[in-house]
């Protein structure tokens, strides 16, 4: 939490918060000894006159205090808000340059975890520290010594408080602070669950496994609430307890005041103001002790935000990046090999072949055969464990991300449509595209029809476009996609939610595009009738390449494209 507070505190803030708490621990110091003062020297010689001036020195100071209480509370808040929102962004960021293999590491709940809920812990802490853990040490020193001036002998009470107060906190402390981080590590599966039974509410009703899902997140929220009903009942006990060696100390310190006073070993206002600093010591020692059972949950939670900006990203930019225009462009996969992170087995092996610009690549197989996995690798959202991968001639990992993301325009296997407009969506592609470019796009991909009853490019794109159907969200996905300027074009089985009729008609038109046309395109499909026309077609068969070649030359001369041709066309049908 320390590295965190060093970076994005902004220090001139935080020496003003602590100016301001300095000042107003010095009010609440200094009112005990006017008390005192007014008692001895007013009201038990009757000096009325000395009375009201104390009485205005008193609200005078009280008055200071609050302001100065104001100042720190303004410059506390802001600073740990300020603090949470740019651990927030710079965690966002660093997400969103990760690698697909970086970010499998963490998983999509852990991520929205680490971002949202361990922020607060630590915004919330944050604020204590410059509040409570600041105000305490001052005040609790400041006490003592203003206490021990008054009374050195009372002093041996309030010591024997402070020690049971130790006890107490160090007992507490040692079996919160492992709890609360099993607590942060339970909310994160509590996240889990709750979003698969979002993601997959369909699924869950169609199979009629409410039950199911509903006990699955009960069993993870009841280990999160009993955990979390252990260690605050734990900490809870803390209040009691400080309680009763407050009374006490305050029982110990009349009782032994009022012995004093009767001997004249001490006077009445001093009395007061002992039992003042008294309870000021107590209660600084507890916001302290309170403050070190919370920040190891916020300790916690400040590791597994470092965790995150402590990966070092496996996808690196070269040093010296060769740039890479979209004129002529070839592609070319030289023996590549490919597994996932801890995979024992690759999922491709030694795929090789090469394309130029105008030519259609496509990869057709068998479910597991790798297909994604190899569309995957073109723009390095994962990097090949052997072989490489050319762009004219140059190794993808010699150019840079954005030069090579610039070149290449994708369609991912789920379609991913966000929240806003049509037009805010298409833009994505090309944001200096106009109205009539992105109409050319959604016409191509046969978009224009039902967009004209939605409401045009204004028509609003609910959360994850839950308002199109299946087939409508890949085809305005297809749209982006054709209107981003670039050398090689990507579908990963965009055309699966598309009848028959509309996938010929929108391939139809991409092959008449003179944009299209001048570039690389690579379709991954399951359907023939979608790949046949290709210049192009790769057969994959549990990550190996088992042919390359045309339609006609597949198959002819290809068994496993011949079996998929075979399982999709009637015996006696076209081909």
């Amino acid at each position: 939490m320390i590295r965190l507070s060093k970076k994005y505190l902004v220090w001139g803030a935080v020496w003003a918060a602590v100016l301001f708490l300095v000042v107003q621990v010095s009010c609440d110091l200094y009112l005990p000894t006017v008390t005192s003062n007014l008692i001895n020297n007013g009201v038990a010689k009757n000096n009325v006159s000395y009375i009201w001036s104390e009485g205005f020195k008193m609200l005078f100071v009280t008055f200071i205090g609050v302001l100065a209480a104001g100042g720190n509370i303004y410059f506390a808040a802001t600073q740990s808000q300020k603090m949470g929102k740019k651990i927030r962004s710079a965690l966002y960021r660093k997400i969103m340059y990760l690698s697909d293999q970086d970010l499998d590491k963490f998983g999509d709940a852990s991520l929205i975890t680490r971002n949202t809920n361990d922020v607060v812990q630590i915004q919330n802490v944050m604020i204590q520290v410059l509040r409570m853990m600041i105000m305490s040490p001052i005040m609790l020193i400041g006490a003592m010594s203003l206490a021990f001036v008054k009374s050195p002998k009372l002093t041996i009470v309030f010591f024997v408080s402070l020690v049971a107060l130790a006890i107490v906190v160090a007992i507490v402390m040692s079996f919160a602070g492992p709890m609360f981080k099993k607590l942060q590590g339970q909310t994160d599966k509590l996240n889990l669950v709750f979003r698969e039974g979002l993601t997959g509410v369909r699924v869950i009703r169609a199979f009629n496994r409410d039950n199911y899902e509903q006990n699955r997140f009960d069993k993870y929220n009841n280990r999160y609430a009993k955990t979390g009903i252990r260690v605050f009942m734990l900490v809870s006990l803390m209040f009691p307890l400080m309680t009763f060696i407050l009374s006490g100390t305050n029982v110990g310190i009349v009782w032994f005041g009022a012995k004093m006073i009767s001997n004249s070993g001490l006077d009445v206002g001093n009395l007061v103001a002992f039992m003042t600093y008294a309870t000021q010591i107590l209660i600084s020692f507890m916001m302290l002790s309170f403050l070190f059972v919370f920040i190891p949950r916020a300790q916690a939670s400040a590791t597994r935000i470092n965790e995150v900006f402590d990966v070092k990203d496996s996808i690196n930019d070269p040093k010296q990046p060769i740039e890479i225009d979209k004129s002529n462009n070839t592609l070319a996969f030289e023996h590549v090999d490919f597994k996932y992170q801890d995979s024992k087995t690759p999922v491709l092996s030694d795929i090789d072949f090469n394309a130029k610009a105008g030519q259609t690549v496509a990869i057709i197989g068998e479910t597991g055969s790798g297909k994604s996995s190899l569309i995957n690798l073109i723009p390095r959202l994962y990097d090949v464990s052997s072989g490489s991968i050319k762009i004219n001639d140059t190794d993808i990992r010699d150019i840079s991300q954005k030069n090579l993301h610039d070149l290449i325009s994708i369609t991912q296997q789920t379609a991913v449509l966000f929240t806003g407009t049509v037009k805010e969506n298409m833009l994505y592609g090309n944001e200096s595209a106009s109205d009539e470019e992105i109409w050319h796009a959604l016409d191509i991909a046969k978009a224009s029809d039902f967009l004209k009853d939605e409401g045009g490019l204004n028509a609003r794109v609910e959360q994850n476009g839950e308002n199109f159907s299946g087939g409508q969200k890949q085809r305005l996905a297809i749209a982006r996609t054709i209107l981003k300027n670039a050398a090689i074009y990507i579908f990963d089985d965009s055309f699966s939610a598309l009848d028959f009729k509309t996938d010929a008609q929108l391939r139809s038109d991409l092959n008449k595009d003179e944009k299209i046309r001048k570039a690389i395109s690579v379709i991954v499909a399951q359907r023939i009738s979608t790949v046949a026309d290709a210049d192009l077609i790769l057969v994959l068969n549990n990550g190996k390449l088992v042919g390359a070649g045309t339609h006609k030359e597949l198959s002819a001369n290809n068994p496993y494209y011949k079996v998929i041709l075979d399982s999709q066309i009637k015996k006696g049908g076209s081909k």
